[in-house]
């Protein structure tokens, strides 16, 4: 019996973007079926112009169909720059994008939790603050949310006066947003894929930034659903990858700079968090996670190493009690102003 259109879009949900978990169908890569007897066309339309990805994906399709006893399938494949969705997305009008009013957008990502990420998210949006730039910090990080905690974010965010949205909250001189300020701090997030990707895309709709020169997003660790569904609906300017110097923290970073050059979103480079320890009583370094790590990893990458982070207790006290280094005086301050001023860089160059 041969298959109608609708059965063939659900036998295409049990196939994967290359290098996520998401399926082709939900992530809109299929943009139409035909189904003539024993012929089916498909025509897919890709938000990057790597043709390795759209093969792999053409190949999988056609070897599903035909196990499903289709005789001739048909794989049309249009491939658009990333710049080029982005601007379908947003409908070319600013006032219907996601982000009116925000300038630039970086993502800080990791390929995998623990390497401080969201720390080093928090610090670098004051730091790019103290810069006097006008700021936002996005905790994009669903299900594991600590913007709050890092910023002292307390009460609830006040609703704007235009129907259904939020005021951003502010602290240190920034714009702040997480799902830790909307939900209570003990309750678990037990959500698919599509459900995350759907709360990260409101949090920047659903929010009245206003004006801003860059907003930063902590995004989630690893290479899942939001990284992809962050590239296909805004222009992300540049990624920071953060890890830590050790060769199991690096195996996940790769990956991290993999994904990014997937979705064609440029990696600005590498930051080595708990790079070394720096002894109060005699000030000796050590290298408790190895040395040096990051550093070798850009150079094999190709892309620029953008600092190291030390392993102070000054920068855990501060983002336990909500009162991050980059806001102080000091030494702290100085290593994360360092950090926004490669960032800062990095942007203007690739413009």
């Amino acid at each position: 019996m041969a298959l109608n259109e609708k059965q063939i879009e659900e036998l295409l949900k049990q196939i994967k973007y290359p290098g996520f978990s998401r399926d082709i169908v939900s992530f809109g890569i299929v943009r139409g079926i035909l189904a003539e007897g024993p012929q089916v066309t498909i025509h897919l339309e890709f938000s990057t112009s790597d043709t390795k990805i759209s093969d792999s994906v053409e190949e999988a399709i056609a070897t599903l169909l035909k196990q499903e006893g289709v005789e001739q399938v048909a794989v049309q494949s249009d491939h658009k720059n990333s710049q080029q969705v982005r601007q379908d997305n947003a409908n070319i009008d600013e006032t219907e994008s996601l982000l009116p009013g925000v300038k630039r957008v970086v993502a800080i990502a990791s390929g995998k939790g623990g390497v401080g990420k969201s720390t080093i998210a928090a610090n670098l949006a004051i730091a790019l603050g103290n810069r006097g730039l006008k700021v936002g910090l996005l905790d994009a990080d669903i299900y594991g949310p600590s913007v709050q905690m890092l910023l002292g974010l307390g009460d609830e965010p006040e609703a704007a006066e235009e129907a259904r949205k939020l005021k951003p909250m502010e602290a240190f001189g920034i714009k702040a947003m997480s799902m830790g300020v909307l939900v209570d701090s003990d309750t678990p997030l037990v959500w698919r894929g599509p459900m995350v990707s759907s709360a990260v895309e409101q949090l920047m709709r659903d929010v009245i930034w206003g004006d801003l020169d860059i907003l930063v997003l902590d995004m989630p660790p690893g290479t899942g659903d939001v990284q992809l569904t962050v590239a296909q609906k805004i222009k992300v300017d540049g990624a920071v990858i953060v890890t830590t110097p050790q060769e199991l923290a690096l195996i996940d970073a790769r990956k991290g700079i993999a994904m990014f050059q997937k979705v064609e979103i440029p990696v600005l480079g590498l930051v080595e968090n708990m790079s070394y320890f720096l002894a109060p009583d005699t000030g000796k370094r050590y290298e408790i996670f190895s040395s040096g790590g990051a550093r070798r990893e850009a150079l094999r990458q190709r892309v620029p190493f953008l600092g190291e982070v030390p392993l102070l207790s000054e920068i855990r006290e501060g983002s336990d009690a909500g009162k991050p280094g980059a806001a102080t005086e000091g030494p702290v301050r100085e290593v994360f102003d360092k950090l926004a001023e490669s960032v800062w860089n990095g942007l203007n160059i690739q413009q």
